[in-house]
């Protein structure tokens, strides 16, 4: 079985988010799946099997199996469009979220996703000892969105994991408005035994959305200030949708036995 070490929502290896992509032709035991996540350690595996109707694709951190992940969707369809079916743009995954489909438009590759529903809700004293500082407002989707009075705040802080897994939402996202982009962002993951996960597509699915409807435009250009850092473009369609687009770059190919 090959397997693909790349790092998403970048252009250049050892930055953007890395991500491992196992291409298969059957499924195999699902605890050794969990296995070869563990294995490899990073923040999300792909597994990727062929199916009659399109790609089926499940993704795993070190500890749990996850209903979406962005950034190994976009590692998945650098693999399959560069390696596995070079001569289209197009592919459509099955996954736990329904059917992902992802476009390559010349450097990026353009995925579709749904968005979730956001509800305001009281900024609490739990928030502010999780993350070091009171956060201006906070909303809660899939993830749970903190937003700080300006950048240099969310670039600078040292939240204690233990305090934010503590928190509400499966992602504890901290963000503000940015300087060179519409937003900045870092993504903390304890509960999926992930400190900080480096570029975060899915919590983007809720980030951009947040920023969208703030500052009253449908395109946002997301940075994700984490130590790799990443570039995510957004763009909201209006109907429950959003599609999130990036570059990638392959690190490595191997083999597991």
């Amino acid at each position: 079985m090959k397997q693909y070490i790349v790092d998403a929502f970048t252009n250049k290896v050892f930055s953007g988010n890395p991500a491992a992509v196992c291409v298969m032709d059957t499924w195999p035991d699902e605890h050794w799946m969990m296995q070869v996540a563990g294995e490899n350690n990073l923040s999300e595996t792909a597994f990727i099997v062929k199916e009659t109707a399109g790609y089926h694709l499940r993704w795993f951190t070190p500890g749990t199996e996850v209903e979406l992940c962005g950034h190994a969707t976009l590692a998945s369809a650098f693999v399959i469009l560069n390696y596995y079916e070079k001569e289209t743009d197009k592919v459509e995954f099955y996954t736990m979220s329904g059917k992902l489909v992802v476009v390559r438009r010349g450097g990026l590759y353009e995925m579709d996703f749904p968005t979730y529903e956001l509800k305001e809700i009281p900024v609490t004293d739990a928030m502010e000892r999780a993350f070091g500082v009171r956060p201006v407002k906070a909303v809660l989707g899939l993830d749970l969105i903190c937003v700080f009075e300006n950048e240099q705040i969310v670039r600078k802080m040292t939240p204690d994991q233990a305090l934010l897994a503590s928190i509400e939402g499966r992602i504890q996202n901290a963000t503000a408005r940015g300087i060179d982009t519409d937003c900045v962002s870092r993504s903390f993951c304890p509960k999926l035994t992930i400190p900080e996960d480096p570029v975060c597509g899915s919590a983007h699915c809720q980030i951009a959305d947040y920023w969208s409807n703030v500052l009253m435009k449908q395109d946002i250009v997301a940075y994700q200030a984490s130590k790799r850092g990443g570039t995510l473009h957004c763009h909201l369609t209006g109907n429950g949708r959003v599609k999130i687009s990036g570059e990638a770059a392959l690190f490595a190919i191997s083999e597991i036995q």
